[in-house]
């Protein structure tokens, strides 16, 4: 696009939110068709970058998230690329009705990147650690459905969502979250990426958790458990051909997500595998419980989604 992405180094943590905001207001010079709605948040959507940057093209909705959907629609309508912004909580959870009736039944370019997903959310509590959100919105139909691992993965997700057309899901971040890739990473729809090779076990992981799933894939090495790990940043499509062929290489399959295990990206791939590889697949994440109020990364050590976790669990699976 001709922009340059963020910049962070392996040894910082930057929160997926930080790197969204930063690569729009970067992309807004070249594209003058984008507009930028928040509802009162953009200081914590990150989106507080593109108002400073272009005012006349970011509007404020205040705390009214279905009308901030309802108005995105009508701007795209009018052949304005529309990036849409709040807490998930309230974009998935509070908006679902206007985001499938005015947003996806009609097939707007409308992207709705909500960050604040997931525990990570910490001491905020259940009431914002919004763990149905990936389920809400892949149940719409032609609704994309992206969920970056890192600050270079969600930069990338920002490049194609400008370019494609059509209504997209985007789910951020409020924690840091440790760097996987590097600048040359390019996102594709529907395809994910094999980060780490093993012979034993296959970890599938999106989002926040996949640097925890690397150092436990680590650890299990050193335990005598080989895991291969794949990220899958696209829920919706997602990557068929690459969890058959893991199938077919793995005696268990794991997945790994900072969401309610029914309906996010284990189920996604269980749907997979039921019709094309039956096969073993264990899935960590929310076992169908709220969260609770608490620092993010001790929430992540209570639920096992941290690395000693999930290393854990993998390894008390397959004994």
């Amino acid at each position: 696009m001709g922009q340059p992405q963020p910049t962070p180094t392996d040894s910082m943590n930057v929160a997926t939110r930080n790197a969204y905001g930063q690569r729009l207001a970067q992309l807004g010079e070249a594209h003058p068709e984008i507009v930028v709605l928040d509802a009162d948040l953009s200081g914590s959507t990150m989106t507080k970058d593109f108002a400073k940057k272009f005012p006349n093209r970011f509007f404020n909705c205040g705390v009214a998230e279905q009308d901030l959907m309802g108005t995105a629609a009508g701007l795209a309508h009018s052949g304005l690329t529309v990036f849409a912004s709040t807490f998930a909580m309230f974009a998935a959870g509070r908006a679902w009705e206007i985001v499938r009736q005015s947003i996806c039944y009609p097939h707007l370019n409308v992207k709705v990147c909500a960050s604040h997903a997931g525990i990570t959310v910490g001491e905020d509590g259940a009431s914002h650690q919004i763990i149905e959100d990936i389920a809400l919105m892949r149940v719409i139909p032609g609704m994309q459905v992206l969920v970056p691992a890192d600050a270079y993965q969600a930069a990338s997700m920002v490049d194609h969502l400008v370019a494609s057309k059509g209504p997209a899901y985007m789910r951020l971040g409020r924690a840091n979250a440790g760097i996987v890739f590097d600048p040359s990473y390019k996102f594709v729809l529907g395809k994910g990426t094999v980060l780490r090779e093993g012979s034993d076990v296959c970890l599938f992981v999106a989002g926040y958790p996949t640097k925890a799933t690397l150092d436990a894939a680590n650890q299990l090495a050193g335990q005598g458990i080989q895991a291969s790990v794949v990220n899958l940043p696209s829920v919706k499509p997602i990557d068929q051909d690459l969890i058959v062929a893991m199938a077919g290489k793995h005696k268990c399959l794991f997945s790994v997500e900072e969401h309610n295990v029914l309906g996010g990206l284990g189920s996604a791939i269980a749907e997979v595998l039921s019709e094309k590889r039956p096969t073993r697949l264990v899935r960590l994440g929310m076992q169908d419980e709220f969260g609770q109020s608490a620092p993010a990364g001790e929430l992540l050590k209570f639920y096992k989604l941290d690395a000693n976790g999930i290393a854990s669990s993998v390894k008390a699976a397959v004994a």
